[in-house]
């Protein structure tokens, strides 16, 4: 890389850290715990809500009236049962603007036969189609986690415009029961997942967190490992491991599980700055991954003209801020 383009990046960057300006946006979650499936499972599930529910609040700025927790031992109107589930999302469907973050976590067991793919509840199971269609009417970006095993049929069913779906397994054959919402309750609360320094953590940066502990999990004992997390953000329904480059990752590196702490209209010349900045951010990371495809050349020439263009507007945000 040139040096010209080098400083250009670094400006870049230091311009970034010290934007700190975003439209208004909520952040609402949907934490969903099935079936525990016995006592050990039901205590860790008891122990994850607690550190879940910690972080959300204190860590990301969740409202606590924007977090529901639905579990089987909970009262009667917060059970996780397919009824609590519906009505909880179609309730989250009406509050969420589109400019909002919805994050849907599943957390318990799951089953595949040849019919369909399941997550176990208390009572009837949904499989991905159903829960495709209760995701339906949410018009705000989504972010849909289900960290069970036989989890990868969901990222194929639930893939589409303006959603990140996160599985913990590659293929239905994986059916073993997951250590990944062990891991990615970890990640939420741990600073290190921020990998970039920058004070916010990206979906992309908690994937990547959440995949290496995993692997490193499998790895010490000299197991091969039964799960590979997979993320999907460019709707094909396939997805990508966190270390192989791949077409995915553009939507995920630019979603952060904590909004921005200062807020600008939309409709204000600070506001349509911002939207600048997200549009220059998303094409940067699109053109990230045109690298191998083209002569580097060209390639460097049309990041350094989206870099350039990124300094102005974060500049010019930094001053009306």
């Amino acid at each position: 890389m040139s040096r010209p383009l080098r400083a250009i990046l670094v400006s870049v960057m230091l311009a970034a850290l010290h934007a700190g300006v975003a439209f208004a946006q909520d952040r609402h979650a949907v934490i969903v715990f099935g079936a525990s499936g016995g006592e050990k499972y039901a205590a860790d599930h008891e122990r994850w809500e607690a550190s879940l529910t910690s972080a959300l609040q204190e860590r990301f700025a969740f409202s606590p009236g924007r977090i529901a927790v639905l579990s089987p031992h909970a009262p009667p109107d917060r059970r996780s049962t397919r009824e609590n589930i519906a009505r909880v999302l179609a309730e989250t469907a009406v509050r969420a603007a589109a400019e909002d973050l919805v994050v849907v976590l599943l957390i318990g067991h799951g089953t595949v036969d040849a019919a369909a793919a399941k997550f176990n509840l208390p009572g009837p199971d949904l499989d991905e189609s159903a829960w495709a269609a209760l995701v339906r009417p949410i018009k705000a970006r989504l972010l849909f986690i289900n960290t069970a095993a036989g989890s990868f049929p969901f990222l194929q069913r639930l893939s589409g415009p303006n959603r990140i779906v996160i599985s913990a397994t590659d293929s239905p054959a994986q059916r073993f029961y997951t250590v990944f919402p062990e891991h990615l309750v970890a990640a939420l609360s741990d600073a290190a997942a921020d990998r970039d320094k920058n004070g916010r953590l990206s979906v992309w940066e908690l994937f990547t967190a959440v995949s290496a502990a995993v692997r490193d999990h499998y790895e010490r004992r000299g197991q091969l490992p039964t799960e590979r997390p997979l993320l999907d953000d460019d709707g094909d329904g396939r997805g990508s491991e966190a270390e192989v480059t791949g077409p995915d990752g553009v939507l995920a590196r630019t979603t952060y599980v904590a909004p921005n702490p200062v807020v600008a209209e939309p409709d204000s010349v600070l506001g349509e700055l911002l939207e600048r900045q997200r549009r220059l951010e998303r094409e940067a990371e699109e053109w990230k991954l045109r690298k191998d495809s083209m002569p580097l050349q060209e390639w460097e020439a049309g990041f350094e003209r989206i870099m350039i263009e990124l300094a102005r507007v974060s500049r010019a945000i930094r001053t009306r801020s």
